[in-house]
This record gives structure tokens, sequence and C-alpha cells, in this order.
């Protein structure tokens, strides 16, 4: 078994594209390879900002020889008939072989394919691969460039390594041949290197400052960066993220710690951070007080004589003209008051169907009051919850948010606390529109949480209104995101009213179904909620969870099992027999055996006990109370025939399993119980 090396070097491949280009070189190698009957034990690919490697391990020198048996007509057909079948054969007449088939002569083909040398299967595969990889953007270059035929790759492509053990892969692509050498570091190391095998690739190229594996990198870069923070008695900001992307424009990643005038530290941290980050692809860093410092972390792509004083004062020159222009931005936008902001959102469209953000605000700023003086939001003013809303949209128009479109909402909080605005109203307008995803805070402030919900509502509502619902995959106005983070604030502020009545029947099964795949991740059965939904009045999500919770409880235990078991017989004879919830059918006095007679006793006690306490929203004393019907409805089944010769007996208990069922139904629709 043998080892093979494709290295495809070009100019600058952009970080963002390197782990899916690795994963569709995979890809496209794999289906070459299957093509051909071949399949290697291992394979592992390598992206730097100036080559995408593949390496396939144990690879047999040849494929295996294969026979193809190939039916055909029989052998009295036509002439044409068995023409045709030679030429998709490739045959001639007199290599076919006759075989009876159901009593009938009949021709088949059988091609022999010797195996062939892998070298051969990837000499065709490399040129195969580049012609078909997707890259979300590519090019053509050179004189070929004139032709629409030419090959296109993300960047002009400039060597290409092929070997299978020591041996070179002869092919050509866009002019450029395959061979056995590559370079190193574009400063380091920029002359020829020759690679022996798959087995030395990535040692000699680390001898020449490359580091092809991007998790080695990666991991050097997240070390190098803490600890650069570390030996200056500072924190490092640690973000995935940016250590991929630096990851993915360094081949020789060095971190290396700077500092700025702290004379910028008046300007909010998060602008701070996300201008360096965004602008520069650095890190920021705290201090011991968690406070941001005036410190960054920038990767440089090579080893300074200096140590990397050069390096670092050029990054430190570029970003002091990037900080300068954010806090031009911020200085300018506290100077216009954000209520005069708001009146420029008169003239941006929130739909077309919808009106302008200025007409999303009025009707936030309504339902954010409604909801306090209604007291759906408690220990709210309802002054300071319209304040809210109306001044909550207002940093959309500033220069910041323009700038950075992330800030939304957190510098309209900062300006609101620089201009005088109530600490409530500050903080309303910074978190509104949260939560915005899984594990994000959850508003509690009751100010905040009024707008908030204020806001997600009023996009559904009238969302739905318009007939922009979300249609299977696609939500343009993420109203999906918009549901959850509504459910999240209900059940975590424990708010208490009628969704249906604020939001329609329409929104409230989309509701429904957002709650199941929230309270999936909670381990809360689909099934449960429902058969609670399904009562039908019940859109109190508080009240609804509460009931579902105590109900997963209790058909967890055996007393709800065979309960659910009982009923389901119950509602199976009812339904065979067409017995509807509303029959009304008069029962003539008759002797009752005794399994009925205690079972008409336990319903009795059981329902006026279940309907008090779902009156007193006590689910578990409702499901207590459900509880006592299991042994006597086992024993009505046991000892009591239905369907009795004698009608009035008959009817009487088809009358009584009705009660049953409605007792149950009381708590739930237990037909959507699975099991």
């Amino acid at each position: 078994m043998t080892d093979f090396l494709l290295e495809l070097r070009s100019e600058e491949i952009p970080a963002r594209m390197q782990d899916k280009a690795r994963e569709d070189l995979a890809r496209l190698f794999a289906a070459e390879l299957d093509k051909a009957g071949l399949k290697a034990s291992e394979l592992v690919t390598y992206a730097t900002p100036r080559r995408l490697a593949l390496i396939a391990r144990g690879l047999p020198g040849e494929t295996a020889a294969v026979s193809e048996e190939l039916k055909g007509p029989p052998a009295d057909a036509p002439d044409a008939a068995v023409e045709g079948f030679l030429r998709k054969a490739g045959l001639t007449r007199d290599a076919l072989q006759t075989r009876d088939v159901k009593g009938r002569a009949t021709l088949f083909a059988v091609i022999d394919k010797p195996g062939r040398a892998t070298v051969e299967v990837l000499a065709e595969a490399i040129p195969a691969i580049i012609r078909a990889f997707p890259w979300p953007k590519s090019m053509r270059w050179g004189a070929a460039s004139i032709s629409t035929e030419s090959p296109r790759w993300v960047r002009p492509l400039q060597g290409i390594v092929a070997l299978f053990g020591d041996t070179v892969v002869p092919c050509a692509v866009a002019g450029v041949e395959s061979g056995a050498a590559t370079v190193g570091h574009r400063f380091h190391h920029p002359g020829v290197i020759t690679i022996g095998s798959a087995g030395d690739y990535v040692e000699k190229l680390r001898a020449c400052h490359v580091i092809v594996d991007q998790n080695e990198r990666r991991a050097t870069i997240a070390l190098g960066a803490k600890m650069a923070a570390n030996k200056a008695g500072l924190t490092l900001v640690e973000d995935e993220g940016l250590v991929s992307e630096n990851a993915g424009l360094t081949e020789w990643p060095v971190p290396l710690l700077g500092r700025f005038d702290a004379a910028f530290l008046d300007v909010p941290p998060e602008v701070i951070q996300l201008t360096a980050r965004v602008n520069q692809k650095y890190f920021v860093c705290r201090s011991g007080d968690g406070k941001l410092a005036n410190a960054f972390v920038c990767t440089a792509n090579i080893d300074a004589a200096d140590g990397g004083d050069k390096i670092i004062e050029g990054n430190r020159k570029v970003l002091a003209a990037r900080l300068s222009d954010a806090r031009f931005f911020y200085e300018t936008d506290l100077k216009v008051p954000l209520a005069d902001q708001a009146k420029k959102l008169e003239k941006i469209v929130f739909h077309e169907k919808l009106g302008t953000v200025a007409d999303k605000v009025d009707r936030v700023a309504k339902l954010a009051r409604w909801l306090v003086e209604e007291g759906i939001v408690k220990d709210a003013n309802p002054d300071l919850a319209e304040r809210a809303a109306r001044l909550a949209k207002a940093d959309l128009v500033t220069g910041m948010v323009g700038e950075f479109p992330e800030l939304q909402g957190l510098m309209g909080g900062y300006y609101a606390a620089a201009q005088g605005e109530a600490a409530q109203v500050a903080d309303a307008i910074r978190d509104h529109y949260k939560p915005v995803g899984q594990g994000d805070d959850v508003p509690t402030a009751p100010v905040t949480v009024a707008v908030s919900l204020a806001d997600k509502l009023d996009s559904i509502t009238q969302f739905f209104g318009a007939d922009l619902k979300p249609s299977g995959s696609k939500d343009p106005f993420a109203l999906r995101r918009s549901s959850l983070g509504i459910i999240a604030l209900i059940l975590d502020n424990g708010l208490r009213f009628p969704l249906a009545g604020v939001a329609g029947a329409d929104v409230l099964d989309f509701f429904a179904e957002r709650l199941k795949v929230q309270q999936r991740e909670a381990g809360v059965r689909h099934d449960l909620i429902d058969s609670v939904f399904a009562l039908g009045g019940e859109d109190d999500l508080v009240r609804l969870l509460a009931r579902v919770k105590a109900l997963q409880s209790f058909v967890g235990t055996e007393d709800g099992a065979n309960l659910l078991a009982g009923y389901k017989r119950a509602a199976n004879i009812l339904k065979k027999e067409g017995y509807l919830a509303s029959s009304d059918q008069s029962v003539a006095d008759y002797s009752r055996e005794a399994a009925e007679a205690a079972l008409v006793a336990a319903l009795d006690a059981a329902e006026p006990a279940s309907a008090n306490a779902i009156a007193n929203e006590d689910f578990e004393g409702a499901m207590a109370a459900l509880a006592t019907l299991r042994a006597p409805i086992d024993s009505f089944f046991d000892q009591v025939t239905v369907n009795d010769p004698d009608p009035n007996k008959r009817a009487g208990r088809l009358a009584l399993l009705a009660r049953v069922r409605a007792a149950v139904h009381g708590v739930a629709d237990f037909s959507r119980i699975e099991g």
C-alpha cells in the first residue's frame, strides 16, 4: 500500500473558504477513487493561505481486474438490435455468448476489464477535481482565460505537487504541470523545495517556516495570544472565530502584543473590540478589574529579527486610525438626541406591506404600554416602557450602527444613558432584541421585558397578518427566532396572559410548534404538548407548560400508563360505536354490576376533584384524582360486558365510558399521547 500527496498551490485563498475547500477536496477525491474501485484507508486535508493539500493513505498499486456481464437481445433478434448491443458492449458478434433465458436463446456480453495502474487513475482524477471544484468565487487567468472552457480556481494556480509514493503523477492543468517541487514561506524560505513523498511533506514545509496543519496553527495562535496577554499582566478576550481567521491568514503565525492610546477607552468597549476584530483581526485584552485594557494582540506571519517591534508599531498606527474613526462616529452621534434620531425612521421602510420603521415603533410603543397597564408585565412604569419603545430603534440611523450593524440596540443604550434618559429606559433599549438565540440572556428587568415582548409580538402578528409566514426552511423575517424569544420571555418571567387574544389562532399554532422545538431539548415530549393544546382554549404558556410537565410525570408512572391504556380501550369502543362526546342518550334505570357501580362512584369523586385542582392550577392534584380511576376501570373491563344484549345496559355502559373519556379530557386529550 502506498500514500499519495496532492498539493494545489495558488495565490491567496481567503480564510473563510479554507475549511469548506478541504471538505470539498476530500469529497471530490474520494468520488474519483470510487469510480475506479479504489478506496484510501484515510484522507487527510490541509489548507494554508497559499496551498490546499490532501494525503491519501493506503492506496494499492493498481485497481482490481473486474468482469462485467451485460444481457443483450434474443439471439434471433433483428440485425439492427444486435448491432446496437455490440456497439454498446464494444465487442464483435463472435465474442458474444448465447444462454438460455426462460426457454429462449439470449445474447450476453462478458467484458473483462484488466486492472489499471493507480498512477493512471490519479493522473485523470487531478484535472477532473480541479475543474469540478465548487469555489464560492473563482477566476480565470492568463492567455487561456480568453476561453470560457478554461479552468477556474480561487486564485491563479501556481503549482501542483502530485506524488504516489516517490513517483510523480504526470498531469497538467491550465499550463501548470505536476511535479515534486513547491515553495516554503513567502519571506523566510521563498525558494523551491523538493518533496520526497507524502511522508516528509509536513516536516519539510515546517523546516521552511510553513505549518500546513490548520489545527496546529490555530493552537499556536490561541496559546501564543494568551501567553502574550498573561505576560503583560492581562487576560485575553478569547475568540475562536478570530483564532480560525488568523490561522487562515498565516503560514507561520506569531502572536504579538501591542498597546494603543488609553484615551480611546472613552469609547464603549464593544466598539473597540469590534473595530479591532472586524477591521484588523486583532484580539483585545482585559485588565485585572475586568475592564477592557488598552492592548491588542495581532498575529504576524513572520519571525521578525527585532522581536516584532516594527510590526507592532505598524499595527498600532493602523488600529489608532480605525479607533479615531470609531470615536468620531461615537462623539458625533452623541450630539443628536435619540428622539431626534427617531424622527428619521419615517424615511426607512420596514416592509412594503407594513409601513416604515416609524410605524413599527408606534405599534410597539402602544403594545408595550398595554402590556404594563394590563398587568401582564408587572412592576414596570408604563411611561418608561413607552419611552423606551419609542427610542429603541433610533440608533439604526446613527453613524456607529451604520458602520457596525451588529451594535444596534447596544449603542442606543449607551446614547440614552449619556443623554440623561432613565436607567430603565437605557437598559431596555440596549437589551430589547434579546434573546436573539439559544443560550442568549433572557431579559428580566420589567421595562425591558415589556419592550422586548412587544417588539417580537408585533413582528409575528404583523407578518402573519400580511400572509408572510415562514414556509419550509424559508424564514426571511426570522419569525421562528422571534417566537422562541417570546416563549423564553414568557416562561422565564412567568408572564400570564391569553396569547391567542393578542396573537391570533394561526399564530398560536405556530407557537405550539416552536414550543415543542424549545421544550424537546429540555426533555419534554412533543406528544404531551400536542395533547394539551388539543383541548383548545389553553393559550397561557406558563399554565400550559405546568400542565404538560405534570402530565409527563404522571404518564411515566404505573398508574399513568395503565390509565392511558384504559382510556384508549374506552375511546376505541366509543369510536367503533360512533358514540360522540356530544351524544345525549337517555338511559333507563337498570341493576348495575358491582364493578360498574364502583366505576360510577370513582367518577363521582374524581370528576369534581380533578376539576377543582385544574381550576387552582394544581395539575399534580388533577393527575392524582385521575389516578383513582385506574383500578375501577381495570375491574370494569375485566368483569363487565359493554356490548350487552340488553340495549339499555349497553347504552348505559357506553355513557359510562364517555364519562371516563370526558374526565380524562379535562386534563389532556389522551388520544394524542403516544404509547
